[in-house]
């Protein structure tokens, strides 16, 4: 066992371990101080675990899991507590298995990642994997349990994932024909497909509205509520926002409400049902349903290209911005955590060659030009001395 410090000249000063036959560098840039400092706390750690002290070794990789997911069921929302469970049942306990949590090193866990993109894997599902690998050693080094996560900062062996992957939205035309398609052949689940291109809801959040929920004379929507594995939570976002709504959608959705009540009348209900979007029976929609039975459906129906459901909301920001609209404005209306997201998604589909802002850069020098000199143009910062002989 051994720690180190060392400046490496050119690169800045380095904490070097040696801990049971694992060799690791961490680099401080200038801080030699922070170097010091780090190494006097890592090798009083390290001397802690190997006399046995506060070091639990021999803890297997699939006990610390169990461990790990019971800890977080009550702190993550159950989609994602839902994804790490089915992550640890179908990526890494076939991988780790058996193994004890210091024997898995970064090497291990490198291959790991190569054998899941030699097999077909996506890049970011991998990643998603290797985070939250990352996530449950983390854990495992505040139990000290371990002394350095070695799956922390996938992306040094990772390739890139753009930000933009997978986004495919339907085109101005290819909304009216969808919808006229939507309007001939399944009337009834036309407000639902409307308010998602001219609000950008997500499905569960579509799924998940209620009456109360809608302002007519302010003519927004407050989305308070998302419906994720058939529970409801929170928006992704974890805050309630406001989403404006077009005059056509406010009038559809004021019909809707209606239709509605001659329903429930119909019925003998004694009220209609809390949600905007219902079956015939007065339930929540069900989100493979809606997006299997009806939407895929319905685009084969209008013969246009297949998009997932998902693109609804693109789609929306999208055109937006196309119109020119303010990123900002998009932002607010599609919930993202800030504009830099807004701008990762949909930087490439704002107006930006407006050939016309650099034709008046050529404008103004013609003018100048045109104009000749005068006495209240603007002088030069600096002009030649004038020779004399």
């Amino acid at each position: 066992m051994g720690v180190k410090v060392r400046e490496r000249p050119g690169k800045g000063w380095y904490v070097l371990t040696d801990w049971k036959g694992q060799r690791k560098a961490k680099c401080f840039g200038k801080n030699k101080a922070l170097a010091k400092e780090f190494a006097s706390k890592l090798e009083a750690k390290l001397r802690l675990g190997s006399a046995g002290i506060t070091c639990k070794a021999g803890v297997k990789f699939e006990d610390y899991a169990a461990t790990w997911l019971e800890r977080i069921r009550h702190t993550r929302k159950f989609s994602t507590w839902f994804g790490y469970d089915r992550m640890l049942t179908r990526e890494l306990l076939p991988a780790f298995r058996g193994c004890d949590l210091d024997e898995i090193t970064r090497e291990k866990i490198k291959a790991l990642a190569c054998m899941k993109l030699k097999t077909g894997q996506m890049p970011k599902t991998v990643q998603n994997t290797i985070r939250g690998l990352s996530s449950l050693l983390s854990h495992a080094v505040e139990d000290s349990l371990l002394t350095i996560n070695p799956a922390l900062k996938p992306g040094k062996f990772l390739p890139p994932v753009s930000k933009r992957r997978g986004i495919n939205p339907l085109t101005r035309t290819e909304v009216e024909t969808f919808l006229t398609a939507v309007q001939r052949h399944a009337p009834r689940y036309y407000p639902v497909f409307l308010c998602a291109v001219r609000t950008g809801l997500r499905m569960g959040e579509l799924i998940a509205l209620q009456w109360g929920d809608l302002d007519f004379s302010g003519r927004f929507l407050e989305i308070q509520r998302n419906c994720s594995l058939g529970r409801l939570t929170t928006p992704k976002s974890g805050e309630s926002r406001r989403v404006d709504m077009s005059l056509h959608l406010m009038q559809v959705l004021k019909d809707l409400q209606t239709e509605r009540q001659l329903e429930a009348a119909a019925n003998s209900w004694k009220e209609i049902p809390p949600w905007v979007f219902c079956t015939e029976s007065g339930t929540r929609l069900d989100a493979d349903n809606l997006r299997k039975r009806m939407f895929y459906r319905l685009l084969t129906v209008a013969g246009l290209r297949k998009v997932r459901f998902h693109d609804l909301r693109h789609t929306f920001a999208s055109l937006l911005l196309q119109q020119g609209e303010s990123p900002v404005y998009v932002k607010e209306q599609m919930g993202h955590s800030s504009i830099q997201v807004t701008v990762d998604l949909y930087g490439h589909l704002i107006p930006g060659g407006n050939k016309q802002a650099v034709d008046r850069l050529d404008q103004a020098v013609d003018k100048l030009h045109a104009e000749g000199e005068s006495a209240t143009q603007t002088q030069p910062l600096w002009m030649p001395t004038p020779v004399t002989t």
